[in-house]
């Protein structure tokens, strides 16, 4: 019996399980994040911006809750690339591609890429906007702590909103966030629903219900955050 547990995480299905669970985990966490996000439209200079962006990075709770999101993220990274490994392994020939273009959709055959760019992509976002605010926090935390801080260094991000305008002033930049979201959005289309069907949480009286929300989920998160490098890039948020 206490190997039961171990025995089943590292089995198929418990890769599975593990790839599912944190799926929703990370889909719940885009709402949060684009509801942060979508606080720029109220075109106040920024201000409810900054007030939301601040409490996110100081609140300690949400700290804490960030150490779950990277935990999860590096689970779900890691799982996917065992599982991925593990069925190519299992094929012996590359079989009825034919066939298997009928019975799945060219996304979902293509997660591994998918995933390798989303991963990409993640590591130029946090680059530009998660790791400032987490050196500027690490002064801030400094200075109170006595340690000799570089003259004029501030500590916390004076003005996000700001951050925000001077990363997606660079056409390229834009360009590469929009490619990263075309990514994200077939990422999701294929992983909610299969997030949902790896619990066995399939009937042929919900699943449409699910598919249908996972096709407008993936719309409405994707365009909302394609808006916000646009709508700055174009100033027409100011």
């Amino acid at each position: 019996m206490s190997n039961a547990s171990p025995n089943f995480l590292t089995s198929s299905i418990g890769k599975k399980f593990l790839m599912g669970f944190t799926g929703l985990f990370l889909i719940s966490f885009l709402v949060v994040h684009v509801c942060i996000n979508a606080c720029i439209y109220f075109n106040d200079s920024g201000a409810t911006f900054n007030m939301a962006a601040g409490f996110m990075a100081t609140n300690i709770i949400i700290r804490i809750v960030e150490v779950g999101l990277f935990a999860g993220i590096i689970i779900h990274v890691v799982q996917a690339l065992i599982l991925t490994m593990q069925n190519n392994k299992s094929r012996p020939q590359k079989y009825a591609v034919q066939n298997l273009a009928v019975s799945s959709k060219w996304y979902s055959r293509s997660m591994g890429l998918l995933g390798s760019l989303l991963l990409m992509f993640l590591v130029v976002h946090l680059a530009h906007f998660w790791v400032p605010t987490k050196i500027a926090l690490y002064g801030e935390n400094a200075k109170f702590a006595g340690y000799n801080v570089p003259e004029g260094f501030t500590g916390v991000q004076d003005n996000p909103f700001e951050s925000l305008k001077t990363v997606f002033s660079n056409p390229i930049v834009v360009v590469v966030y929009l490619l990263g979201l075309i990514s994200l959005f077939y990422h999701l289309l294929h992983g909610f629903q299969s997030a949902f069907r790896t619990f066995g949480l399939t009937h042929k009286k919900y699943t449409p219900f699910i598919k249908s929300c996972g096709f407008w989920y993936s719309v409405i998160i994707t365009l909302i955050f394609a808006s916000m490098p646009i709508t700055l890039y174009l100033g027409i948020i100011k």
